[in-house]
């Protein structure tokens, strides 16, 4: 059986994200998505559900975070060029996102770090496997 991850986010309003986040081409399954919750697909048995702040707190105890003040996590997707790290962060920034820290490139990897409308840092990632350091001869 393959296993499946979600991240779950707390957001200001589930509709807002769910806007933000159809720009950047990502697409929701409406099995698990209605007023309180929105599932976003990332890719094959990874989603981000991004649940709405009074919701989310029925799953923990725990203060929230302000991800705009605090960074509670940072979530890395890779992806499959630098064109798509450049595209995904180009249309984030013009979905009202912010850049977290400027572009890095490491030869090997090349990242951009981008918020969401609720401050949560996306760090969107290409590594060539190819240009990549085998780890024996990382020392």
């Amino acid at each position: 059986m393959h296993k499946q991850i979600y991240v779950n986010l707390a957001v200001n309003s589930v509709e807002k994200s769910k806007a933000f986040f159809s720009q950047l081409g990502f697409t929701f399954d409406s099995r698990f998505t209605n007023e309180q919750a929105a599932c976003m697909v990332i890719g094959e048995n990874i989603y981000a559900m991004l649940l709405a702040k009074d919701f989310f707190r029925t799953f923990t105890s725990k203060t929230l975070c302000n991800p705009k003040e605090s960074t509670e996590a940072l979530i890395c997707l890779s992806c499959d060029s630098r064109a798509q790290v450049d595209d995904l962060a180009d249309k984030a920034l013009a979905s009202g996102g912010a850049s977290a820290r400027p572009a890095k490139d490491h030869g090997f990897m090349y990242e951009r770090s981008i918020e969401d409308i609720d401050g949560h840092i996306w760090e969107l990632v290409y590594m060539d496997p190819n240009a990549a350091m085998p780890a024996a001869d990382a020392s």
